[in-house]
């Protein structure tokens, strides 16, 4: 399965810039989606802007990966609380 992740573009020089999320920065190309400015919430998939989108839809996306994260470390929790046993 392949998954971008939205991130907030920060820095931008030529078709290379600097997208953050929760306090984690990455460098990432631009030349697949070179229109994107400053302080547009992007897509970024294997290192590259594949898309922008406004911040709802960013606030939302990340909103279902939180909980989609919070379910797999409660089946985590889970199963080596089982093991443990």
């Amino acid at each position: 399965m392949c998954l971008a992740i939205p991130m907030q573009l920060t820095d931008r020089r030529e078709f290379e810039g600097t997208a953050t999320l929760h306090g984690v920065r990455r460098t990432v190309s631009l030349l697949l989606c070179p229109e994107v400015v400053v302080g547009d919430h992007v897509l970024v998939h294997a290192g590259f802007v594949i898309g922008r989108l406004d911040e709802q839809e960013a606030a939302a996306t990340l909103a279902l990966l939180d909980e989609g994260l919070a379910r797999e470390r409660e089946a985590n929790d889970r199963a080596a609380g089982e093991a443990a046993s």
